[in-house]
C-alpha cells in the first residue's frame, strides 16, 4: 500500500498545474486532485497515477473531484479510463464531491449515470 499523505505535482505552467495527493482510509487509496483535469500532462499524470496504484496492489480507490478546477473531454476520457481499468483488475473506482461544474459537465455526456459518482468521501467509502 502507499503510506498517506504522497502528492505528485505536475507543472506545465502556472494555469495548468494539477496535484494529486494520495491517502488511505482503511482498504482503500483516496486521491484528492487539486487543478484541471485537462488534455496534456494533467490527464497524463492522473491516468499513470491509476495505473501506479494497480502495479502495487491497491484497486480500490476512490477521487475527490472537489478540486478539479476545469474539465475536457480528455479529462472525461480520464475519468473513464480509471473507471474501467481498476474494473477489470478486479478493484472499484468511485468518483466523490464534484464541484457543480463537473457534475454538469458529466451530467450532460450522461456519464453520472455510468460512473460511480458519490456526494462525500464517506458515501464514497462506504461503496468500497
Amino acid at each position: 500500500m502507499i503510506a498517506g499523505g504522497n502528492s505528485v505535482r505536475v507543472d506545465k505552467s502556472p494555469m495548468s498545474s494539477v496535484k494529486i495527493r494520495i491517502r488511505n482510509a482503511g482498504p482503500a487509496t483516496i486521491l484528492d486532485f487539486e487543478g484541471p483535469l485537462k488534455l496534456g500532462e494533467t490527464q497524463e499524470e492522473f491516468r499513470d497515477q491509476v495505473q501506479r496504484l494497480i502495479a502495487q496492489g491497491s484497486t480500490q480507490v476512490a477521487v475527490n473531484l472537489a478540486g478539479v478546477s476545469d474539465l475536457d473531454s480528455s479529462g472525461i476520457g480520464a475519468l473513464v479510463r480509471a473507471f474501467t481499468t481498476l474494473k477489470r483488475s478486479g478493484g472499484k473506482c468511485t468518483f466523490f464531491s464534484p464541484t457543480k461544474r463537473v457534475q454538469m459537465l458529466l451530467k450532460m455526456v450522461r456519464l453520472d449515470e455510468v460512473l460511480s459518482l458519490a456526494e462525500d468521501e464517506a458515501a464514497a467509502l462506504a461503496r468500497i
